[in-house]
């Protein structure tokens, strides 16, 4: 079985999905799982919902309507009726979307977050199948949170292997056109669940894993995997081929193509990962595989925005002995920051995080008082791996270095925006 995931940029309108259509009419469906994402912005706009929801009730009515209309355009121009029965079936989820937050009790940020922003999915999923069957590209559409079972740690859930191997094994059939969603699952009481930004490519990565799948493929806006984000830097580069092992180094320092958490399943199976533009799904785009290294070895940039340093030394000048660099990282494990890069001295622990959960000055407000803290807010964390010389000159041209770390394929600079 092959694995098809498109994010939201690849159904982001009428004609993306339209594309989309075409992209299978030229790589064929038999065998296929369809894995896709919200449409266009809409999880961003559903954070928007949540946020309303929290902090202003009176735009919340606005803030659902906004969502509302941008699929009911891509649905008059999918469909020639709107008495075609997915206009119903769009209606009723954005319905329980708001009975939702008519009953809900739960004060819990993270928690209304995952029962809300997972119709982002849900209403793509709906609308692509319908209009695949409408076309005569007969499929089935899944509810995905019905075979993906994880923990309750909402907004980064673990996968509860088993139950979902289980799940996946029994209830799939060979043969099938699959339309699911990405990003979501549900824990043991059903609630719904979110595996992180980005996640579909995770979901994707599940499902392969669980299946024996022959291949996932990625479909992006891109012609495959760029040794640096064209949006950030000049003269990127198309990599041809790239080892399981340098794939997950990329991803864990950021590279935003693919998934951090996406290899390790695939790994473990030997399933190889393409990245393919839906623009040209001809082209042969990016492999990871088995293998060493990429081709071509060319130095590789990746950047984080909008990161935080932190700089703690001791009160006393004593030093930063092991009890004290414990009690740190469980700080940063309570207080659910993301590590990116670590440096220490006898007297001095620099870590630079991204403050995803918004925990950062509670944070700040614990390590105040057993050390002397700097904080740099809205820093950029930019990473090189196989660089040289000039390479490195190209960055810190007209920057200010806060922060710097080499290793032998990796060097690491944290630099004010």
């Amino acid at each position: 079985m092959r694995i098809f995931k498109f994010g939201g940029a690849s159904v982001k309108d009428a004609e993306g999905v339209r594309n989309l259509v075409k992209v299978l009419g030229e790589t064929g469906t038999e065998d296929t799982f369809l894995v896709i994402s919200a449409m266009g912005k809409t999880t961003n706009a559903m954070e928007g919902v949540v946020d309303a929801y929290f902090k202003d009730k009176s735009a919340l009515p606005g803030a659902i309507q906004e969502v509302s209309d941008y699929h009911r355009q891509i649905l008059d121009g999918l469909f020639k009726s709107e008495k075609h029965p997915v206009y119903r079936d769009v209606k009723s989820l954005f319905e329980e979307i708001k009975g939702f937050l008519a009953w809900n009790k739960s004060p819990k940020y993270n928690f209304v977050y995952d029962q809300v922003v997972c119709y982002g999915e849900l209403i793509s999923t709906t609308i692509v199948s319908a209009y695949l069957n409408e076309v005569g590209v007969r499929n089935t559409w899944l509810d995905i949170r019905d075979y993906i079972k994880t923990d309750n740690k909402y907004r980064d859930v673990g996968i509860d292997w088993k139950k979902t191997q289980e799940k996946v094994s029994k209830g799939l059939d060979r043969g099938k056109l699959y339309v699911s969603q990405g990003f979501i699952g549900s824990d043991e009481n059903n609630f719904t669940t979110t595996l992180g930004r980005e996640g579909s490519d995770y979901t994707a990565a599940i499902l392969a894993y669980c299946l024996d799948a022959h291949s996932v493929t990625i479909w992006k806006d891109v012609p495959g995997v760029l040794n640096a984000d064209p949006r950030y830097f000049d003269k990127s580069q198309l990599l041809n081929k790239i080892s399981y092992r340098e794939a997950i180094e990329l991803a864990f320092y950021g590279a935003s193509v693919i998934h951090p958490k996406t290899l390790q399943p695939l790994q473990r199976k030997e399933i190889p990962l393409h990245v393919k533009s839906f623009l040209n799904p001809k082209d042969p785009g990016t492999t990871v595989g088995k293998g060493e290294g990429i081709d071509p070895r060319v130095p590789c940039f990746i950047v984080k925005k909008n990161q935080v340093l932190m700089k703690l030394s001791s009160l006393d000048f004593s030093f930063i002995v092991e009890d004290n660099i414990s009690d740190l990282f469980k700080l940063l494990h309570d207080y659910r920051m993301k590590v990116d890069m670590i440096q220490n001295s006898a007297i001095s622990f620099s870590v630079c995080v991204d403050n995803k959960f918004g925990r950062l000055e509670e944070l700040l407000n614990h390590l105040k008082g057993k050390f002397k803290v700097v904080c740099h807010e809205g820093v950029s964390l930019y990473t090189i791996r196989h660089f040289d010389a000039q390479s490195i000159e190209s960055l810190q041209n007209g920057k200010e270095v806060l922060l710097e770390q080499r290793g032998k394929e990796t060097v690491q600079l944290v630099v004010k925006q």
